[in-house]
């Protein structure tokens, strides 16, 4: 990993809504490894093997913006991060990195090696699933997260007490984050799965903080393998795309639990309809 090539755009920004809203679009049509948002400047790190230049350069068009592109390492970014980071509390969760002093005053304590992975905490979209998975008793439950990036929210379901968790991610960055950080934290239980679509199986709560189309192009199967007492929560949904997802997920049997909203950003939590659930 540490010589694979990445792409770094750096791109003008009026303000961090508008940023939050160009990462959405940007993120719908290529894997984006990492995003930092400065003041007046939003910061991507694409592999180059996923580096779609048209793709992005119709968006920068049709935003009338300027950006610029330059060609790192990822050693580099990823040294340039580190020094950046800052811890970060949800609720009653501190996410930090093994350089900080943990915070006595948080419940659940975990431990990332913050690489630029998504998940860092740092996103509206991880602090809200953070803070929404701490409001539900895990233990004893089955949780999946489909998606996992650094592997946070599967490790918060861990120190949680959920009794089998699996994690999902495609992207071999996520997966070798993810392994580092569930060793960091103690959570050898915690399975760890390359694969690109959601698996079949029984699940007490789905957890899917990815984007809207994913989200969209998995929500049948997420729904038949929610357990009937469990919770489907997604994040990565922006606020205009809330009918759209609701409406996809009352075609699956699938009703609205809970919603909560943070920078122009969603996180929702589903639970079967009575008519769907299993006898």
């Amino acid at each position: 990993m540490i010589n694979e090539i990445f792409i770094e755009i750096a791109i003008a920004i009026s303000d961090a809504e508008a940023g939050e809203l160009l990462l959405a679009q940007l993120n719908e049509e290529m894997e984006i490894a990492g995003a930092e948002e400065l003041p007046g400047v939003l910061k991507l790190y694409i592999n180059n093997e996923h580096f779609n230049e048209i793709e992005l350069n119709k968006i920068i068009e049709y935003n009338n913006l300027k950006h610029s592109k330059s060609i790192i390492n990822n050693k580099n970014w990823n040294e340039e991060w580190e020094r950046s980071y800052e811890p970060v509390v949800a609720g009653n969760v501190g996410i930090r990195a093994d350089f900080h002093a943990r915070n006595e005053n948080i419940k659940y304590d975990i431990l990332v090696t913050p690489k630029m992975s998504f998940g860092t905490g740092h996103h509206a979209t991880t602090s809200m699933m953070v803070e929404a998975i701490a409001e539900f008793d895990l233990a004893g439950k089955k949780v999946i997260d489909f998606g996992t990036g650094t592997g946070v929210l599967a490790i918060l379901a861990h120190k949680m007490n959920a009794t089998e968790i699996i994690a999902i991610d495609h992207d071999d960055w996520s997966i070798e984050n993810a392994a580092e950080n569930f060793e960091k934290n103690d959570c050898s239980s915690i399975q760890l799965r390359k694969m690109d679509h959601f698996p079949a199986g029984f699940y007490d709560m789905i957890l899917a903080n990815i984007n809207l189309n994913v989200i969209a192009d998995n929500m049948e199967e997420m729904a038949k393998s929610l357990d009937n007492a469990g919770v489907l929560l997604v994040s990565g949904i922006l606020v205009h795309d809330f009918d759209e997802i609701l409406n996809i997920s009352k075609k699956y049997g699938l009703q609205l639990k809970k919603k909560s909203e943070k920078n122009n950003w969603l996180c929702i939590a589903f639970k079967k309809e009575a008519s769907e659930l299993r006898k």
